[in-house]
């Protein structure tokens, strides 16, 4: 493995939208998820709607002339 070519790995700390943080190691400096472990519908046993970006939407606007 060559030598001083590879991003350092620190330890940081990772932060979800439902407020709950760990610690992990990551070349980033910061990292913010949506889900994590303990608002995750296959933990938690509640279902819970992601929808990123509108896509939900987006696909029944599409899809909505075409129904017959």
């Amino acid at each position: 493995m060559k030598q001083k070519i590879h991003p350092e790995m620190k330890e940081i700390k990772a932060v979800c939208v439902c407020g709950e943080s760990f610690m992990t190691k990551s070349t980033q400096n910061s990292i913010h998820v949506d889900i994590c472990s303990q608002c995750h519908p296959f933990f938690t046993g509640k279902q819970k709607l992601v929808d990123a970006e509108g896509r939900v939407e987006k696909f029944k606007k599409k899809y909505a002339k075409h129904k017959k």
